[in-house]
């Protein structure tokens, strides 16, 4: 699971990414839509997550770096969502870029590579994402990767309190030819 695209290189993580990751996951503006900023001990135990789900399911969020000075700039990629919201379990797709990385095109050009990763390799037949409805940003790269918002499939997070902004989810879903053919 190591591949390229015109700009990125989108690989797994190695334990010399986790200082620069730990400081995307500790930026408030980074994390701005999800619970908290975090620790540098929680993207540890995040990284140990996903190195395990790629060992399980061959597939895990992963480290992206620019191909032109290989800086680690964020994750992206796929992974295997087995509990906690109601549309688990499936395969979700999911980005998170340093802000010296945003409106650059990098997020939808990682999520076309791991969408055809998914349906192509894989052999996915659906790949869904999730967002707190205010996350415009996420919505528009999940658009411009030819996702549908499955407006059936929208959720509340279920461990957000009521009234908390972040926990309306909307989702978004994406088929492959193989399963539209199927159906």
């Amino acid at each position: 699971m190591h591949f390229q695209t015109d700009r990125l290189i989108l690989r797994p993580f190695t334990p010399e990414d986790l200082p620069e990751f730990c400081e995307i996951n500790a930026d408030a503006e980074v994390m701005r839509f999800f619970f908290a900023p975090q620790t540098a001990s929680e993207t540890a135990e995040m990284l140990a997550r996903w190195a395990e789900k790629l060992t399980r399911y061959g597939y895990a969020f992963a480290a992206v770096e620019t191909r032109h000075d290989k800086k680690l700039i964020g994750m992206a990629g796929l992974s295997r969502l087995e509990s906690g919201v109601p549309i688990a379990p499936c395969s979700e797709i999911g980005w998170r870029l340093t802000p010296s990385a945003w409106h650059k095109g990098y997020a939808t050009e990682a999520a076309r590579a791991w969408l055809r990763y998914g349906f192509d390799t894989l052999g996915l037949t659906e790949i869904l994402s999730y967002t707190p409805k205010l996350n415009l940003p996420s919505q528009r790269v999940m658009r411009r990767s030819d996702m549908q918002h499955a407006q059936d499939l929208d959720f509340d997070y279920p461990s957000l309190a009521e009234g908390n902004p972040l926990r309306p989810m909307v989702v978004y879903q994406v088929l492959s030819q193989r399963s539209v053919v199927l159906s």
